[in-house]
């Protein structure tokens, strides 16, 4: 009798072990990537459709007000840059691959903003949440700078994360919602064209 109730808190105790070590590996491959990469609708756009991505925010991030509105980030005073949070499972799609089709999606070498967007709300950065996020980055940018098809510097920021607020509703997805007036949006602001002319091709066509 005595052994039997020794045995039973153990096996217990091994069961809720075994629990917690499946747990921890379920919960492993969740992961976030934030990254301003000028209009967030296009960011958004460009990231949605890719194998591994379950969800993208477009919102704020990087500056000195709390809650802040589009109307208040567009004026380019409040420090904010215009930024999307990508949920992405990590045994599908590694941060790494993410961070290399990240620069293809940009002109990372505009002090300015993107395209026809200038403005600070507009600047590229990629915001690091932990060590193993800037190694990452950091890694993508040595690279990147080694084997870039342009002469021009890059000038993309590598930042520590800071808040992110999202967007208001009418800005998620918006390409989804109003496809005409993006399309048009996009096409207009040259978007695809400074990128093909700086990468040879527009990354983000393979989804679209």
């Amino acid at each position: 009798m005595k052994m039997h109730f020794i045995l039973k808190p153990s096996l217990g105790l091994l069961l809720l072990a075994g629990t917690a070590s499946l747990s921890n590996v379920a919960s492993a491959a969740p992961q976030t990537l934030m990254v301003a990469g000028g209009c967030f609708w296009c960011v958004e756009s460009d990231f949605e459709p890719v194998e591994g991505v379950s969800e993208v925010i477009s919102g704020y991030s990087g500056g000195h007000l709390d809650n802040p509105t589009y109307k208040q980030v567009s004026k380019g005073n409040t420090g904010h840059f215009e930024v999307v949070e990508i949920h992405f499972d990590d045994d599908i799609v590694s941060l790494k691959t993410l961070t290399d089709y990240f620069w293809k999606t940009i002109d990372p070498t505009d002090p300015r903003g993107q395209f026809c967007d200038k403005g600070a709300p507009y600047k590229t950065a990629l915001f690091y949440q932990d060590a193993e996020q800037k190694a990452v980055f950091d890694a993508s940018l040595a690279e990147l700078n080694a084997n870039k098809p342009f002469n021009a510097d890059i000038v993309t920021e590598i930042l520590p994360a800071k808040t992110f607020y999202a967007a208001e509703d009418y800005h998620q997805s918006y390409y989804t919602k109003n496809p005409i007036r993006y399309g048009y949006y996009r096409l207009s602001c040259g978007r695809d064209d400074r990128i093909e002319d700086l990468w040879g091709e527009v990354a983000s066509k393979q989804y679209h």
